[in-house]
């Protein structure tokens, strides 16, 4: 090769590298140790941040991309109508929490509420028409915290109660802070990443005789939930896929299952259920209070308003917050895809097209019940400066 074209090729390497390097969670080398996954432009790796303006920690793990089949066949033990007819999907590498938001690290967006009334009332960081994109709602103050903090609020232990639209915004505020696209997983992204590469209806296999092992569930759980990552991982290092609590994903749950993506050629959003009603919306993966089959990788659940907010004291409902079983062994995690999508594209991870929701949470608003903020990389300077 001609010297100069060496040179070129060597620079052209070298920026690419540096390139790769500068991304969180992607290495331009192979890992010594530890897992990987390979793409393009080097290894995604698992990473540690600090959420800026907090203390908090969050580490996220690499999930390989792959096809597998959604659901689960007729012949597993629990197999529910939703689950079927298993469909091929494709899902994409991404980043995922290595376990379930914890108090520690929801808390700090709780204490948003007051900061954003802040702004509000000094007139600073004002949410218009152009800049909207980047408003999340805090949630309000918890007017009976006894209902959410049942089992108690200790920083590892996870968060628990919110509604699926508190959790979506929960992901915009992470995003918008950190300016990477965090958000609910698909359903067939956490489907994928539960089962960790196999094809059973746990990572481990079909028999449960081993769950205790990864899982807190009702056998073992003295009817509480425990610290996160008390039991031992699956295979892509992931801790309370099975049991613990339930998880929010994208979806909207219906009984019919996949029947009207049977045949198609499908990647992973593709297949989500985009909600457009208040309930039933979709949780996975089983909590401390449920038997085996219930935490199975396929297993779901339906939310429902009137029953999870029966013991709400507020009228209207909150729409950030429910009070009672099962929804105190409901929380979520959060991914980050390896692919982005443009911000106004992203707006469906974060405020669902469900009409009475966004009429209930704008009322809110107007009546001075709820409060909006903008998030960006600005955000935590200017919560520091307002202390």
């Amino acid at each position: 090769m001609h010297k100069f074209a060496l040179t070129l090729a060597l620079t052209a390497t070298m920026v690419v590298s540096a390139a790769a390097a500068e991304v969180t969670g992607i290495s331009p080398t192979k890992p010594e140790s530890g897992p990987y996954v390979k793409i393009d432009s080097g290894f995604m790796v698992p990473y540690e941040i600090t959420i800026p303006g907090t203390a908090v920690k969050l580490k996220m793990i690499p999930v390989p991309g792959g096809k597998f089949k959604l659901g689960s066949p007729e012949s597993e033990a629990g197999h529910a109508a939703a689950e079927a007819p298993q469909i091929d999907v494709e899902v994409p590498p991404f980043w995922m929490a290595e376990h379930e938001t914890t108090w520690e690290q929801y808390k700090p967006y709780m204490d948003l509420y007051e900061s954003f009334k802040g702004f509000n009332s000094d007139r600073i960081r004002e949410v218009t028409d152009e800049n909207r994109i980047d408003a999340i709602t805090a949630p309000t103050p918890l007017y009976e915290p006894s209902f959410t903090y049942e089992h108690g609020e200790d920083p590892q232990l996870p968060a628990v109660t919110m509604t699926n639209y508190s959790a979506r915004q929960y992901t915009k505020w992470l995003s918008g802070v950190t300016g990477k696209q965090y958000r609910l997983p698909s359903e067939a992204e956490w489907e994928f990443a539960a089962q960790g590469g196999a094809d059973t209806a746990y990572h481990f296999g079909n028999d449960p005789a081993k769950l205790e092992e990864y899982a807190w569930f009702v056998d073992n759980s003295d009817e509480a939930p425990h610290y996160v990552k008390g039991k031992k991982p699956n295979q892509y290092g992931l801790y309370d896929m099975h049991g613990n609590v339930w998880e929010w994903v994208l979806d909207q749950y219906s009984d019919e299952g996949f029947a009207r993506l049977e045949g198609k050629q499908l990647k992973a959003l593709d297949t989500v259920a985009w909600p457009s009603e208040p309930d039933p919306l979709m949780v996975k993966g089983g909590g401390w209070d449920d038997d085996a089959e219930s935490v199975r990788a396929a297993s779901k659940m339906g939310s429902s308003d009137g029953d999870w907010k029966e013991e709400d004291p507020n009228i209207p409902l909150s729409p950030w917050w429910f009070t009672s079983y099962p929804s105190t062994m409901v929380g979520f995690r959060v991914i980050r895809p390896l692919e982005e999508l443009p911000k106004k594209e992203a707006v469906k991870f974060y405020q669902p097209d469900i009409e009475f929701l966004n009429l209930d949470v704008s009322d809110r608003l107007i009546e001075g019940r709820g409060v909006l903020g903008l998030v960006d990389p600005e955000l935590p300077a200017a919560l520091k400066k307002a202390e």
